[in-house]
């Protein structure tokens, strides 16, 4: 079963709500086991737009952990203070198993 990554690009409006989210949100990531992969704020833009002023990516089990982990009521609140600090978007995306013929 292929990893599921959550990908969010925020322009962040409100560093301090940022800071409250982070705390808010850190429980449910560690209770869900994901790993943070990324949290970068200068991405080096190859093509295209980046319009957002930080990118992260988490990694979980599998894409139903993922969404487990979204959906959750310990997350959603945490969602909550980051629509009021910044402009996001969030998308779950399904690994690459190379070994699925």
């Amino acid at each position: 079963m292929p990893k599921g990554y959550v990908i969010l690009t925020e322009v962040i409006r409100d560093p301090e709500g940022m800071q409250a989210y982070s705390r808010a949100a850190g429980p449910s990531i560690r209770e869900s086991q994901a790993k943070v992969l990324v949290v970068d704020r200068q991405p080096d833009l190859l093509e295209g737009e980046w319009p957002a002023t930080q990118t992260v990516v988490l990694e979980f089990a599998s894409v139903e952990a993922a969404r487990t982990w979204y959906m959750s009521d310990t997350y959603q609140a945490a969602a909550k203070i980051r629509h009021d600090a910044a402009v996001s978007n969030v998308v779950i995306v399904s690994g690459f198993d190379a070994d699925v013929g």
